[in-house]
C-alpha cells in the first residue's frame, strides 16, 4: 500500500500519557486488516507528525493493537509564516507501519537519549540493540522481514515495548524509574 497520501491528512488523535493503564497492556494481536485498520493508520501517522515525534504506537492513542507507525528520516524545519506566527514544514517523508512485529534476533548494544510522546519532557539515555531483525505484516497482512540498525533499530524497539506494555522509563535504573513514575503520577492528578 502507498503510504504517501498519508502524510497530510487525518485526524489528530489525543496521545495518552504515563500512567495511563492501557500504557502498561500487552497489546492485542491485530486480525482485521480493513478500512477501520488503514483510517487508524492514517490519523496515526497524521498525529505522529504533528506531535513532533518519529514514532508512534497504537496503545498510546488508546488502542490496544499490535501496530506502530514510524518515520526516522523525515526532515521538519521551522519557518515564520507571513503573520509572523511560527509554523512547521515537514518534507522528505518515509513512513513505515508495522503491524504484529516480532523481533526474532539481536547482536550488539548502543545507547542513545530517548523521550517518548507518551513521557513529555523526559529524555534519558537508554541501553538498546544496536542491530535488530524484525518480521511484521504491511496493511494488507502480507509478511515481510526486515534487519535494522542505529536509529531504525531503536525506533523500532522503542515502539515494540509499547506493544508489549512498557513505557521507556521501565528501561532506565531503579531510582531514575521510580522518580519519573511518582512525578507523573503526580501530574497527572493535578
Amino acid at each position: 500500500m502507498n503510504l504517501e497520501k498519508y502524510e497530510l491528512s487525518g485526524e489528530l488523535i489525543p496521545i495518552l500519557t504515563y500512567p495511563e493503564p492501557v500504557l502498561s497492556q500487552v497489546a492485542k494481536p491485530v486480525t482485521e486488516f480493513n478500512q477501520d485498520l488503514k483510517h487508524l493508520v492514517k490519523n496515526l501517522l497524521f498525529t505522529m507528525y504533528h506531535a513532533p515525534g518519529i514514532g508512534l504506537a497504537a496503545p498510546q492513542v488508546g488502542e490496544s493493537l499490535r501496530l506502530f507507525v514510524l518515520d526516522v528520516d523525515y526532515d521538519r524545519e521551522e519557518v515564520t509564516t507571513a503573520s509572523g506566527n511560527v509554523d512547521y514544514r515537514l518534507s522528505a517523508f518515509s513512513p513505515k507501519v508495522f503491524i504484529n512485529p516480532v523481533i526474532t534476533g539481536t547482536s550488539g548494544t548502543t545507547v542513545y537519549e530517548e523521550g517518548c510522546l507518551s513521557v513529555p519532557g523526559v529524555y534519558e539515555e537508554v541501553k538498546r540493540h544496536k542491530t535488530i531483525h524484525v518480521k511484521y505484516q504491511d496493511l494488507d497482512g502480507k509478511f515481510h522481514e526486515i534487519e535494522a540498525d542505529d536509529m531504525l533499530a531503536i525506533c523500532i524497539q522503542h515502539e515494540n515495548d509499547h506493544l508489549d506494555g512498557i513505557v521507556f522509563i521501565e528501561r532506565l535504573s531503579n531510582l531514575k524509574k521510580n522518580f519519573y513514575k511518582k512525578k507523573m503520577i503526580k501530574e497527572k492528578v493535578r
